[in-house]
């Protein structure tokens, strides 16, 4: 069985196509041009073309012969003065692929979506999320959609920032009061869940809710960040307003690490019951502080 991928560079795409692998699944992984070099050593064991989800006619002939799509392209901020839109990537990039895989006699299609994706979200990546996802539901394929919370695991960009200003700085700055929760869940988990949903008939026409199986404040996860790495965590917290006026003055900058959306979703909290997803898939979740000694104690 031949498995379209997208977002095969990223971090959860990376784990996602050594599971498939593993499995014995033959993987088409699409790229951009320049972008082969984060996967060159599997070049002997997946079938790596060039093309980019925004731009269609790049896409002409190249899920030909595939079984199944897996879409995990997304961004967590825009840059429109480099065409990184929320609106090119997420919805316009499904569309696009949606196309493809009608046109090219393939059925299953399995996306990436996002914990929070709703109509009337506070920002447009809930809301570019969740216009996808009714163009999957509308498309007449066999669909399978993943809103996961906070993904984390080697190579991530959340824990990983953390870990990293403790062990420089020794102390973390924290938005707020830091009691808004959130629902880390391990790529292991997630990986999981998309690699078995691709022959799970009963998976179809289905949106799963992904986390991991604790719930809590910000604070906490700062915690436990600290102690796995043996440092004890100095949190530096931010009132809400200074914050937001920071990210609107340097929003541009690809090195300031949140902006005024991400603090809005932030601040909602990121959680849900995952026990659907964790029962359905017969997946054993994995703990915070024990996936994160995994990866992170070096």
């Amino acid at each position: 069985m031949k498995v379209f991928l997208t977002g095969s560079t990223g971090f959860v795409g990376k784990r996602i196509l050594q599971d498939l692998l593993k499995k014995n699944y033959q993987v088409r992984c699409v790229v951009r041009q320049g972008s082969e070099q984060k996967i060159v050593h599997y070049k002997e064991a997946a079938d790596i073309v060039q093309g980019d989800i925004t731009d269609v006619d790049s896409l002409r002939g190249k899920l030909a012969g595939c079984d199944a799509v897996i879409n995990l392209v997304g961004i967590i901020r825009e840059f429109p003065g480099k065409g990184i839109t929320f609106e090119k990537l997420h919805y316009e990039g499904t569309v696009n692929l949606l196309k493809a895989a009608r046109e090219q006699g393939v059925r299953r299609f399995i996306q990436m979506s996002a914990l929070g994706a709703r109509k009337d979200g506070k920002t447009q990546y809930q809301q570019t999320k969740f216009r996808a996802e009714e163009c999957i539901q509308s498309s007449g394929l066999d669909y399978t959609i993943f809103r996961p919370s906070v993904i984390y695991g080697p190579g991530d960009k959340f824990v990983n920032l953390f870990v990293r200003m403790l062990k420089t700085l020794q102390f973390v700055p924290v938005i707020g009061n830091g009691r808004y929760q959130m629902q880390p869940v391990s790529v292991e988990n997630v990986s999981n869940g998309f690699v078995r949903s691709i022959e799970q008939k009963d998976s179809i026409g289905k949106i799963f809710v992904v986390g991991g199986p604790e719930k809590m404040e910000f604070n906490r996860i700062i915690d436990i960040i600290g102690s796995v790495l043996c440092v004890p965590p100095y949190k530096l917290h931010i009132p809400v307003f200074i914050m937001n006026l920071a990210a609107e003055m340097f929003d541009w900058l690809p090195a300031f690490p949140v902006t005024k959306d991400q603090i809005s979703m932030l601040l909602e909290g990121n959680t849900c019951d995952e026990k659907p997803f964790l029962n359905h898939f017969s997946i054993k979740s994995i703990e915070f502080k024990q996936g994160i000694s995994k990866y992170f104690i070096s």
